[in-house]
């Protein structure tokens, strides 16, 4: 038995150390962001104590450059009507969110559900819980907010995913496996040169690599506690962030009994792959 166990053991410190290899090579792009190190500033001054709280964690949403930002909300946030100028999606990542036309019956949506809101079209957010954070992000700023006043039609609709309505499936290329890696697509296209936005669930136990083909790649822990592992360990809470630019290797674990779901938003395809798997023969290319 002590042998058996032996065996698997340096097997998996085997499959480990693997993935620190592959990963060593681009260690200087790679950008990790815990979620202790957010520094947090009032997401609408005009109300002051009244504002939600903002916390950048790349970009600049007050400049014009693609941005991701956390939002806090204190139980029982209401906001009043209002717009944005630009559209923006986000994704719930602890408490419940309202967010809708004013006249519209409370829809809360909870951890891992995904909404999108059309700039210029007027509605309402709403919070409850003991902590209630979001993830938004922004193709291009500034993200403003602009009185009723000042609302248009720009032709978009908004989507309102709550999180028992997510569809998971295998990584296209992966043998199927109920107890592999997920993913389930939230918007646009994994291709090359294309923007999108996608969920990947980590099993309990997991040790793998993800593999980024595009210019960037954003990465949010919105479940679980996910470890990053580099020449440090570093345990990801949720709203912990990390990214890349240009192709990378990131190498993560899920703990043992603790599932992990991240949300991924690139401008192309990338691979997960299990540390005891090749390579798929496919890249994760959604059309």
């Amino acid at each position: 038995m002590r042998a058996k166990f032996a065996a698997i053991w340096l097997t998996t410190l085997a499959a480990v150390n693997s993935v620190y290899a592959i990963g060593s090579q681009n260690h200087a792009s790679v950008e990790v962001v815990l979620t202790p190190e957010v520094e947090w500033e009032q997401l609408n001054p005009a109300r002051g104590d009244k504002s939600p709280q903002a916390g950048t964690l790349w970009g600049d949403r007050k400049g014009s450059v693609p941005t991701g930002f956390l939002a806090k909300f204190v139980d029982g946030f209401s906001s009043p009507p209002h717009i944005h100028n630009v559209t923006y999606r986000a994704v719930v990542i602890s408490g419940r969110i309202h967010n809708d036309d004013p006249q519209a019956a409370d829809m809360w949506m909870s951890a891992g559900s995904f909404w999108t809101q059309p700039k210029g079209e007027v509605h309402i957010t709403a919070a409850k819980g003991d902590t209630n954070l979001v993830l938004v992000e922004i193709d291009k700023g500034p993200y403003l907010v602009l009185p009723v006043e000042e609302a248009f039609d720009s032709g978009e609709r908004p989507v309102n995913v709550d999180t028992s309505n997510i569809v998971w499936v295998d990584p296209p290329g992966m043998q199927a496996s109920a107890n592999g890696p997920k993913i389930a697509y939230l918007w646009g296209k994994l291709r090359d040169g294309q923007s999108n936005g996608t969920f990947i669930k980590l099993p309990a136990g997991f040790t793998g690599r993800i593999h980024s083909h595009g210019s960037t790649f954003r990465a949010v822990v919105i479940k679980g506690r996910p470890q990053y592992l580099d020449a440090e360990v570093k345990s990801l809470d949720p709203g912990s962030y990390f990214g890349s630019m240009g192709e990378t290797v990131h190498q993560v674990a899920s703990k043992a009994g603790e599932e992990s779901i991240i949300y991924v938003r690139t401008d192309g395809k990338y691979e997960v792959i299990p540390a005891n798997q090749q390579r798929p023969t496919h890249s994760l290319n959604r059309n």
